[in-house]
C-alpha cells in the first residue's frame, strides 16, 4: 500500500504555515491544506511526478504548491514529505544541512 509521511521538518513549516492563514486568512488556509492533501495522494500515486532536484540533494524532488514548493523523496511504499517551504527560497541552502 503506497502511503505518504510527512517528517518532522515539514510539520514545522506546515504548522508555520497553517499560522501564517489563521493571522490572514482561514478559508485560504483551508483551500491550501486540501489543495496540498490532494498533491501528496497525487504524488503517492505518481511519484516521480515532481520536478528533481537531484542537483541539491540525490533523490530529491519537489511539486510546486501555491508559491509553495512541497520537497519530497521516494520510500520502498510510498514518498517521505521532507519540507514545504516558499519557492523564494534558496533551496540549495536549505538542504545543505544534508550534504
Amino acid at each position: 500500500m503506497s502511503r505518504y509521511v510527512i517528517n518532522a521538518l515539514a510539520v514545522q513549516d506546515l504548522n508555520e504555515i497553517a499560522d501564517y492563514f489563521a493571522e490572514n486568512n482561514v478559508e485560504a488556509g483551508d483551500r491550501f491544506f486540501r489543495t496540498f492533501n490532494r498533491k501528496c495522494q497525487q504524488l503517492v500515486a505518481f511519484p516521480n511526478s515532481g520536478k528533481s532536484y537531484a542537483t541539491i540533494r540525490p533523490g530529491l524532488r519537489g511539486l510546486s504548491l501555491e508559491g509553495y514548493v512541497i520537497f519530497y523523496r521516494l520510500l520502498d511504499n510510498g514518498i517521505e514529505i521532507l519540507r514545504v517551504v516558499s519557492g523564494r527560497r534558496d533551496f540549495p541552502t536549505l538542504f545543505g544541512e544534508f550534504n
